[in-house]
Parts: structure tokens; C-alpha cells; sequence
């Protein structure tokens, strides 16, 4: 059989050798419980089976009841009738010891008063176990329960990250020493495993549709293997590259406060801010996510486009007037935005609306702040001034004179009530910027095509990852490994972690919900 290069890719004979090569026994396969259901879940409401699954009925219960059943119609053959039968049991329960009867009371007790009746560590060992959203939401239901909740994040955040989280994740964004564990920092986590789990879908899908052709809902089912494969592992390279640009962000703010100029001003042959980013990273995860890096890139840039396919009087006929934005624009919803802003672009359906919603984003940023026009001076007559009113005076110094919970607000303060001191009020990773802190970033974006590559691909060398830069494995070469079911037997253990041994798969009906963008 010819090689898979020797084939046009993405064609049905190239998957059909790719089939008869991935049937070969001789090649190692992935284990079976690679496509299992997978243990871990982000966490979302409605992921939770339901009791009706997760409770089936026991043959003993079914025996018992169908025995019920039939001592009716035995004492109905007796001559018995129903109100009798119901009268002689509870003339049965009323002979019961009382230790029995207190059973069955203890049984009738709502939850609620059970729940309330335990130890506090035993409430907090219950709270815990269930999703982060459900554990947010309980916080809604009482002063006490949300005192009992923020008290204890320390134990609740450690019982996600020792349970759900999984490794690549902890080792980009580890527990700092000295402070202490919260829902800040859990829920940052949670909103970039997110963001990383929905754009590895559109990207998949992306992928599936134009680079393998899989069009008609056949090509789409049989394909699905490989494209759930797709997915799994691209989900911990698209979490590197939001690690990349929020850090990259953060460092160049940094970088042009300590100097007092930026890098379009400082000469040097490698990016030092990319550099000081990508020395945080092992060489297996530098190579692996240079390779996927371009794929991220250049499918965004595509959903920036208008169809390829579309000529000059069909686009005039459809109303694809806009072209693709500037480089500036495309750099700038990267550096500035980062991959939530590419994400909440990437879903808006059509080109005209996607155009237009990059064209809104990038005005709010690069516009100048403005100040609110001064009104007007009332003057009195011949001009003389207007002496105040005495109820203006009262307002004013009723104003003065407001309590310290409000002074402390408009101060920036929390004030001393449990409800609003919570770590979540810290803001959501990647936030918005101010204006002056985006005037000078637009100032000194780098080069679209300048982005991690170069200082990448020179680190690649210089650690001796491979040899020369055509090693580097490139376009057809990254899908079929993509696809593939021969991966390393340690790919799972290093990603994902012990406890952690599968893909993230979020619901993605629920996807949106996410506490820290609300």
C-alpha cells in the first residue's frame, strides 16, 4: 500500500488508507477506556446522572412489592375488603415496639432539617462533592448557608483540585505559597477550561467540515471517532495559548512601565516578553502546542473572511461587502482580548454580523475617554448669582454626613458585611482593560505573524528539541497525529493527571455559565 503522503489529504482514499493503517495489530493502539465516559466534569449543572439512573431496582424490592401485590388480592379472596386491610395494618403498626415507630418517623424528617442537623465538617464534606456552579448557587439560598460557603473555600477548593482539575492545568496556574486557597482562583481555572473546551469544538468542527471534507451527516457520523479524538487533544494546547496571551498582556504592561518605552523601541532579536513565557514551559508542551499553534491562527484568521469560494458578483449579491480587518485589528483581539474575546467572535453566525462585531470591540478599545460636558451656569438676573436654596444645603450635607458603609464603597473598600467580602469580587481572568492601559498596548503590538513562531521555534533549537527546523512536524502531518490512535502510553498520565484520566468534556448547553463573567 502507497503512503498517506503520497495521497491528496482530506480525500476518501486518504482516510480509507488511513483506516487500513490504524487496523494494522502491529501498531500500538490507545486503551479501550480512551473513549469512555469520562470521570471528569467541568462543572456545570445537569452533568449529574439523575437518581432514576443512578438508582436501579433491586430484585429484592421487586420481589416485595409484587408479594404486596399479591397479599391484596389475597385478602380480597378472604372477603376483606381494602378500607379493612388498611384499618388491620395499622392496628399492626400500633402493636410495632416504639423504637420501630421512632424509625419511621426518623425516615418522614425533610432533608433539609437533616442536613441542617449535622456537624458543620460533615455539611462542608457534602457541599463539596457537588458541582462548582451548585456550590456557587447555595450560597444564594440563606445568610447562613453563603457565611457557611465563604468560610470554608479553602477545603472546598482543595476537594476540586484534588478531584477535577486536571495536571496541565495545575501546572500552568499552580497554588502560590503563602496565599490562600479560594473560589477566585478555582473559578479561574473553571473559566479557562471553558474557553479552552469550546473553542477545541469549533475548531474541530472547523476542521472537519474544510480540511476533511466531512459535509453530508454520513461522512459526520462516521467521522466522529476521530473528531472526539481531535478534540481531547486539543483542549490542553488551546489552554496553553490562553496561559500564553494572558501572561503576555500582563508582562507587557509591565515591561513598558519598568523601561517607559516599548518594544517597537527596544532592539533585540528575540521577543524578551515571549521569551520570559515560554521558559515557564516543558520542552514536551513548547513543541507540542508549536505545533498546533499555526491550526489555532489560521482558523480564526478564516472565520475573519468572508467565503473563500464567494466571487466578486456573488459577494456583491450576498452583501459580503467587508473585507478581513486590519492586521492591527486581528493582533489586537488576540494581545487585548484574548481567547474569551475570540471565542464570543468565533460564534456569531454570519459575516456581516462577525465583521461588525470585531469593528464594535476594537472602537470601544481605541476610542479616547471622554469627559462629560460641563452645563451650563445658571445666573440670575443683570447677572448676579443665584444664592442656593436651604433644601439644596440639606441634601448636600445630608450627603456629607452618610454612613461609613457607603463612604467605604465609593473609597473602593468592601464593606464589613459577610455578603459582599467574597474573592470572586477580584474579577474574571483576562478582564477588560482601561483605557490608558489600551492606548499603550495598541501603541506596540507586535507583527500578526511574529507571535510566538520565531522565539518558539529558536527555543525549540536551542534546547535541542530537534535537530533543525525542518524536523518540526507541519499541516497534513499534525492532523494525522491529531486523529491517530497511536499516542504515547504516558499521554494520558501526563496530561490529565492520576485521578484525572480522561478528556474534559463540558456540557455544552451549558457552557455559557460561568459566575465569573456575570
Amino acid at each position: 500500500m502507497e503512503p498517506l503522503h503520497m495521497t491528496e489529504f482530506g480525500s476518501d482514499r486518504y482516510l480509507e488508507k488511513f483506516h487500513q493503517s490504524q487496523a494494522n495489530p502491529a501498531s500500538p493502539t490507545a486503551p479501550a477506556a480512551a473513549l469512555s465516559q469520562s470521570p471528569f466534569i467541568l462543572p456545570v449543572r445537569g452533568s449529574v446522572p439523575s437518581e432514576a439512573e443512578a438508582a436501579p431496582i433491586k430484585p429484592g424490592n421487586q420481589k416485595r412489592s409484587e408479594k404486596r401485590g399479591f397479599g391484596f388480592f389475597r385478602a380480597k379472596f378472604h372477603g376483606k375488603t381494602p378500607a379493612a386491610a388498611t384499618a388491620s395494618s395499622t392496628e399492626h403498626q400500633e402493636q410495632r415496639p416504639s423504637s420501630v415507630q421512632s424509625t419511621a418517623s426518623r425516615k418522614s424528617t425533610p432533608f433539609d432539617q437533616l442536613f441542617i442537623a449535622l456537624p458543620s465538617e460533615l455539611q462542608i464534606e457534602i457541599i463539596a462533592s457537588l458541582p462548582l456552579s451548585d456550590v456557587l448557587n447555595f450560597r444564594l439560598a440563606s445568610r447562613s448557608l453563603h457565611a457557611l460557603v465563604s468560610l470554608n473555600e479553602a477545603p472546598i477548593t482543595r476537594y476540586h483540585l484534588d478531584h477535577h482539575v486536571p495536571a496541565y492545568a495545575k501546572r500552568l496556574y499552580p497554588v502560590l505559597e503563602g496565599e490562600p486557597l479560594n473560589f477566585h482562583y478555582l473559578c479561574g481555572i473553571w473559566h479557562r477550561l471553558h474557553v479552552a473546551a469550546k473553542l477545541s469544538y469549533l475548531i474541530c468542527e472547523w476542521v472537519s467540515k474544510e480540511m476533511f471534507l466531512r459535509n453530508t451527516e454520513d461522512k459526520k457520523r462516521e467521522f466522529a471517532p476521530q473528531r472526539e479524538r481531535m478534540r481531547r487533544r486539543l483542549i490542553p494546547m488551546v489552554f496553553t495559548v490562553f496561559h500564553f496571551f494572558e501572561t503576555y498582556r500582563k508582562l507587557h504592561l509591565k515591561y513598558i512601565a519598568e523601561h517607559g518605552y516599548g518594544l517597537h523601541q527596544s532592539p533585540y532579536t528575540v521577543n524578551p516578553i515571549e521569551t520570559e513565557i515560554l521558559n515557564m514551559y516543558d520542552d514536551r508542551t513548547l513543541y507540542q502546542v508549536h505545533e498546533i499553534f499555526p491550526l489555532i491562527m489560521s482558523s480564526f484568521d478564516r472565520r475573519l473572511r468572508p467565503p473563500s469560494y464567494v466571487g466578486r458578483v456573488e459577494r456583491s449579491l450576498r452583501g459580503y461587502l467587508r473585507d478581513k480587518p486590519p492586521e492591527e485589528v486581528h493582533v489586537a483581539v488576540l494581545c487585548l482580548g484574548g481567547l474569551r474575546e475570540v471565542e464570543k467572535i468565533w460564534e456569531v453566525k454570519t459575516y456581516n454580523a462577525r465583521r461588525a462585531a470585531v469593528d464594535t470591540w476594537y472602537a470601544s478599545v481605541a476610542k479616547e475617554p471622554t469627559e462629560p460636558p460641563e452645563g451650563k451656569k445658571r445666573r440670575g438676573m443683570l447677572g448676579l448669582k443665584r444664592k442656593k436654596s436651604s433644601l439644596t444645603l440639606t441634601k448636600t450635607n445630608s450627603n456629607d454626613a452618610a454612613p461609613s458603609s457607603r463612604s467605604s464603597v465609593a473609597e473602593g473598600k468592601q464593606p464589613e458585611s459577610l455578603v459582599f467580602c467574597t474573592s470572586l469580587a477580584a474579577g474574571m481572568p483576562m478582564g477588560s482593560l482601561a483605557k490608558d492601559q489600551s492606548k499603550l498596548l495598541l501603541s506596540d503590538l507586535p507583527r500578526l505573524r511574529q507571535i510566538w513562531t520565531e522565539t518558539a521555534e529558536a527555543m525549540i533549537l536551542d534546547r535541542g528539541i530537534v535537530q533543525r527546523a525542518s524536523d518540526i512536524r507541519r499541516n497534513a502531518q499534525i492532523f494525522t497525529n491529531l486523529i491517530s490512535e497511536n499516542i504515547a502510553e504516558d499521554q494520558d498520565q501526563w496530561l490529565y493527571g492520576t485521578t484525572v484520566s480522561e478528556s474534559v468534556r463540558p456540557n455544552l448547553d451549558a457552557i455559557e455559565e460561568e459566575p465569573m463573567g456575570s
